[in-house]
C-alpha cells in the first residue's frame, strides 16, 4: 500500500508537461494519476478521482487554469506553473500553495513541493482526527442530523444554542451543558460558559482569545484558561 500523494498535472504544452512529469517522478512521495493537456479533461478527473496535489498551468485554450480551479468544489492543494507573472495575486487568492514561473529548476520545484507536503500532511492529520457520528437536534420544527466532524464551535444564546458548521449556522432549543456531555470530550472543549470549540479547529491563542481556522475569535473564561492551555497547547 502506497502513502504517496496523488498528483494531477495539467499543461497544454507538451514539453512543459513532460518536464513536470519527470520532476514528479524524481520526487519521493508523489504519484502521477494523470497528465493532461485539456482543462476540460482535468475537471472530469478532479470530479472522479481523489487528487491530493494539482500542478496547473494558467494560460490554456478553452479554459484558463484560474477558471478551472474556481469551478472545482473540492479543491486539491494547488501549485500553479506558468510563464506569466501577472497572475500571481489571483492565484494566491485561490489559496495556491506556490506559483512556479517557467522555466523553473528542479530545486525551485522541490521547494514548492515541500510547502505542499506541509499542507497535505496537515489535511491528513485533520482527517484522521475527525470524530465519527452525528449530532441530532431539532431546528425550525425539523429534526436535523449534523455530522460531528463538521462542527466548528457552539455558542450558547439565551435558552438556545447556535451550532456553527462548515457553511451554515443551526439554531436549536438546547442546553450547552447537554451538548457538552453529548459531544466526545477527545474532540471538543468547553472554553467559556457560552462556548464549546472543536479542538482541531483551534490555530492559536492570543491572550484570552482562541483563534480558530477562518480567523474566528472565541473568548476563553479566565477560570478555564489553564485547562484550555494544558489541553490544546501542551
Amino acid at each position: 500500500m502506497t502513502n504517496n500523494f496523488r498528483c494531477l498535472l495539467v499543461d497544454d504544452e507538451h514539453l512543459a508537461l513532460a518536464l513536470l512529469e519527470k520532476f514528479v517522478a524524481d520526487t519521493p512521495g508523489l504519484e502521477v494519476v494523470a497528465a493532461c493537456k485539456s482543462p476540460v479533461r482535468a475537471i472530469e478527473l478532479l470530479q472522479s478521482e481523489p487528487i491530493d496535489l494539482l500542478f496547473l498551468d494558467i494560460q490554456m485554450p478553452i479554459l484558463s487554469g484560474l477558471s478551472l480551479l474556481k469551478s472545482v468544489s473540492r479543491k486539491p492543494v494547488t501549485i500553479f506553473t506558468t510563464a506569466y507573472p501577472q497572475h500571481a495575486i489571483d492565484a494566491f487568492d485561490l489559496d495556491a500553495v506556490d506559483y512556479l514561473l517557467k522555466p523553473y529548476s528542479f530545486e525551485r520545484f522541490s521547494h514548492a513541493v515541500e510547502k505542499a507536503f506541509v499542507l497535505l500532511r496537515q489535511r491528513a492529520d485533520n482527517a484522521a482526527s475527525k470524530p465519527d457520528g452525528y449530532l441530532t437536534v431539532k431546528a425550525d420544527r425539523q429534526w436535523v442530523k449534523i455530522p460531528i466532524a463538521d462542527i466548528r464551535y457552539i455558542e450558547g444564546w439565551k435558552e438556545y444554542v447556535k451550532i456553527f458548521v462548515e457553511n451554515e449556522k443551526i439554531v436549536t432549543l438546547e442546553s450547552l451543558n447537554n451538548l457538552e456531555a453529548t459531544l466526545p470530550a477527545e474532540h471538543f472543549l468547553r472554553v467559556h460558559k457560552s462556548f464549546i470549540v472543536a479542538k482541531n479547529r483551534v490555530q492559536k491563542m492570543d491572550g484570552e482569545v482562541l483563534i480558530l481556522i477562518g480567523n474566528v475569535r472565541i473568548p476563553v473564561a479566565r477560570a478555564r484558561k489553564k485547562e484550555v492551555v494544558d489541553v490544546l497547547f501542551k
